[in-house]
């Protein structure tokens, strides 16, 4: 078996979750407390089993080594995994841990926990894998897998990256692994103390980045990326006093439940196929923000996955799709903003746009022209740039959430398969003469005019940069045109 043909492996404490959603308009009768009207009761696997799912869906043989036993929490978590990830398993003394969420609204009301069992001896298959592995992702849970398998994590960890994602009541990480990543919370229980007593400064980016270069040095970690929720993460190394900073590019709203393993299982990802620890927490933040954005571990849409063990089947559209987007945010009660153009050369009046429609709702789809598209409405010579470069300068806007590209003369095809709630343009137009408003009012959809910076035009933009100067080394300026 060749490094590229060999597996993540992902090893830790598998649980099974339960959201229970509904309504809340009342109180009970005998206490104050909020009656729910159960709408909807879904479970799915939690903890490492939703890491190893995770990986799985980005196209990667996955192998997962946890404890499942038979009970019937046991069971509905190996059904629900076996399709997508190879299973090699531990004896469980007791039951699979469940975690019940009830929700009203989308808001947890309240949390539920029942079950707990210990991990037995690990037998040779689970010896077999972590030898076999291209990475090792731990995913602890401090229910005693990461403990059981501490001799052999330490061997695997001077051989291959290994991402450890610890929990307070684990154990410490191995000597040697690649990136270790707690949330801000975990890192200042672990961290030793510091001399940040204030509660403004123990907050502070300083202070994260001095608990994970302290944690790196302790663990003897090669690096600790301290995740912050909406704000990033952090990355650390130890005897260092200069760690690098990563932000969400965007402002994200939703479902936090399973980001820390989105974030985990991404960076063990990136680890495996050779990146660096910069490369693989800057991805990692990126794909848990969009999760997060999707509707987080509670997405339905998330577990409709379809195909062979190690997920290379058929897929849904990923939490990053334009649709899986607008469904999410709909499903919340959220406003889904949508604009659309070619966007061939991107100057400050798009950008003024952009910023300015994402500002209106809970999220903004851009839809852009294909190459064929631009061609037709703006003549030979256009596009300028092809829709991949467009895609990928306007997903780099940090106000911009996804990209769909159409390939008619107009976007209505796709705004009826979107169903956005506002459409936004810029410029001279007003919202009842904008060709898509009878489309919008379809679904009682709103147009909306926004102002336009004046005096900025890709076609102006491309003659001038035409006639621009050109200098070559020991010659005189040339222009463009000649």
């Amino acid at each position: 078996m060749t490094a590229a043909q060999r597996p993540l492996v992902v090893v830790g404490d598998a649980l099974l979750d339960q959201d229970i959603d509904g309504e809340a308009t009342r109180l009970a009768p005998d206490a104050p407390a909020p009656v729910v009207d159960v709408l909807s009761d879904r479970s799915r696997p939690g903890g490492a089993g939703l890491a190893a799912f995770l990986a799985a869906r980005e196209g990667r043989e996955v192998v997962l080594v946890t404890a499942l036993g038979d009970d019937a929490a046991g069971r509905t978590v190996r059904d629900a995994l076996a399709p997508h990830v190879e299973l090699v398993e531990l004896p469980l003394e007791g039951t699979l841990p469940v975690k019940t969420r009830v929700r009203a609204a989308g808001r947890p009301l309240v949390r539920v926990d029942r079950g707990g069992g210990t991990p037995g001896r690990a037998g040779p298959a689970v010896v077999a894998a972590l030898r076999a592995a291209r990475a090792v992702l731990v995913a602890d849970y401090g229910r005693g897998i990461a403990a059981a398998l501490r001799p052999y994590l330490g061997e695997a960890a001077r051989h291959v990256p290994v991402v450890w994602d610890p929990h307070p009541r684990g154990p410490e990480p191995v000597a040697g692994v690649r990136l270790a990543t707690p949330n801000a919370a975990e890192a200042r229980d672990l961290a030793p103390a510091g001399r940040y007593g204030d509660a403004g400064e123990a907050d502070s980016l300083h202070a994260h980045g001095s608990r994970g270069a302290r944690l790196a040095e302790r663990w003897r970690a090669a690096a600790v990326a301290v995740t912050l929720g909406e704000r990033g993460a952090i990355l650390t190394l130890p005897h260092s006093d200069n760690p690098m900073y990563v932000p969400v590019s965007r402002r994200v709203e939703g479902d936090s439940c399973g980001a820390g393993d989105c974030f985990a299982a991404t960076a063990a990802g990136a680890l495996a196929d050779g990146g660096l620890p910069e490369e693989a927490v800057q991805l990692a933040v990126a794909r848990s923000a969009a999760f997060v954005a999707a509707g987080g571990a509670g997405n339905a849409d998330l577990w409709e996955t379809r195909g062979g063990a190690g997920g290379q089947g058929t897929r849904e559209p990923r939490p990053t799709d334009a649709y899986a987007l607008a469904g999410a945010v709909r499903a919340r009660g959220g406003t889904v903003v949508a604009t659309g153009g070619c966007f061939d050369l991107l100057h400050a009046g798009h950008v003024g746009l952009l910023q300015n429609a994402r500002r209106t709702g809970d999220c903004l789809i851009v839809c852009v022209n294909s190459d064929a598209s631009v061609g037709r409405l703006k003549g030979p010579g256009r596009p300028i740039n092809p829709v991949a470069d467009r895609i990928r300068v306007l997903s780099g806007l940090g106000c911009v959430d996804a990209v769909a590209v159409f390939d008619e003369d107009t976007p209505e095809a796709l705004l009826r398969r979107l169903r956005p709630d506002v459409w936004v343009k810029g410029g001279d137009y007003s919202a009842d003469t904008l060709p898509e408003a009878a489309v919008l009012r379809e679904w009682d959809g709103q147009a909306l005019v926004l102002p336009y910076l004046d005096g900025r035009s890709t076609t102006e933009l491309a003659r001038r940069a035409a006639l621009a100067p050109v200098s070559l080394p020991g010659h005189a300026p040339l222009r463009a045109d000649r």
